[in-house]
């Protein structure tokens, strides 16, 4: 039976009223605790992380606009403590699930959302590992094994390899098999990465270098004749996720996953043309929507084993109150803090 809540019910929020610079727009609120429809469960959070994909959601940047007054938050935690009703929601009651928040709504210390973007995790995983047990390990998995499927002893040039998510996929490359090319901007990350396992690590700064120089590098790692390279993945856009697509070989293929720059793609048909070779989008909320429950359940049984195994772990760097959501956002987007950061409800 859907749970029965009275509208005395209140809890804190983060929220904005119009999108801008996070520190400036965001507030904490005390706001309605939200009821659950049929199909829907409320979701009591134990942490939420904060994403490149948050903060571009409050700026006004990401793919899904936002409804203000808006709460960010598209990865989490928590316990389900009420159902509106449905098979799936009474089958998760009091489990521990990973939220994952497709409009939205997990800096909260509750969350309603669809009981189809909740899957329930092991007890095996910390509280830390369980908020951040999607984006990074599922996009780095999927892409790689599921998408692209490299073979062992092929090679994937991907950018932004100092971040967190880049940092999976060198080791999860080690583990599996492939080699990475992995394309960073400042000379202080490349040591760190090759200590980590990276096969090579480029430096490329758009005002410095041309896609010439990046495609020339290539050519030099790979020590290999045509088809060239058939693998590559992109989290920046602009000049840089350019100069990737200009390194593609015969039928190579780049999935173009991130848009840090906040500059579009810019290149000539023709370079796709003459070498057969394409660029696709991924995005994990539209993966995950098109795969049925048993898949997701195998999938999550994966993820868990390669991040107790280390491949995929999340190294957690800070975790802030959402009083503290300023210094968050700030530890968030600063080069030198390594690892995730997270919000925790005062619950």
């Amino acid at each position: 039976m859907p749970a029965r809540h009275t509208t005395d019910y209140f809890m804190k929020a983060l929220q904005f009223e119009h999108p801008g610079e996070p520190s400036a727009v965001l507030r904490v609120q005390e706001i309605q605790r939200p009821v659950p429809k049929h199909g829907e469960v409320l979701v009591r959070i134990l942490a939420t992380p904060v994403n490149p994909s948050d903060l571009m959601f409050i700026r006004g940047r990401y793919t899904i606009p936002a409804k203000c007054p808006a709460t960010p938050g598209f990865e989490g935690v928590g316990i389900v403590e009420a159902s509106g009703g449905g098979l799936r929601g009474r089958l998760f009651m009091n489990r521990r699930v990973v939220v994952l928040n497709r409009q939205g709504g997990n800096w909260a210390d509750y969350a309603v959302v669809s009981a189809s973007q909740i899957i329930p995790v092991s007890k095996r995983l910390s509280v830390e590992q369980a908020a951040t047990f999607f984006v990074n390990p599922a996009t780095a998995w999927v892409m790689t094994r599921e998408v692209l499927r490299i073979p062992r002893g092929q090679w994937l040039v991907q950018t932004a390899a100092g971040s967190a998510l880049g940092r999976m996929i060198i080791r999860l490359g080690k583990a599996t098999g492939f080699k990475t090319f992995n394309v960073v901007r400042h000379e202080r990350t490349v040591e760190e990465l090759h200590r980590l396992g990276a096969d090579h690590v480029e430096v490329f700064d758009e005002t410095r270098h041309t896609p010439e120089q990046l495609s020339a590098a290539v050519r030099r790692t790979m020590g290999s004749p045509e088809p060239g390279l058939r693998y590559a993945i992109d989290a920046v856009g602009g000049a840089t996720g350019s100069a990737v697509i200009q390194c593609l070989g015969q039928t190579g293929k780049m999935l173009a996953y991130g848009t840090l720059s906040n500059e579009p793609l810019v290149f000539s048909s023709r370079v796709l043309m003459t070498t057969g070779s394409r660029v696709e989008g991924f995005w994990l909320g539209s993966y995950m929507t098109n795969i049925g429950l048993l898949s997701k359940l195998r999938l999550v049984n994966r993820l868990t084993n390669l991040i107790q195994s280390g491949v995929l772990q999340t190294h957690i760097a800070q975790t802030y109150s959402f009083d503290q959501f300023a210094a968050a956002v700030e530890a968030s987007e600063d080069s030198s803090v390594r690892g995730k950061v997270l919000l925790r409800p005062a619950n």
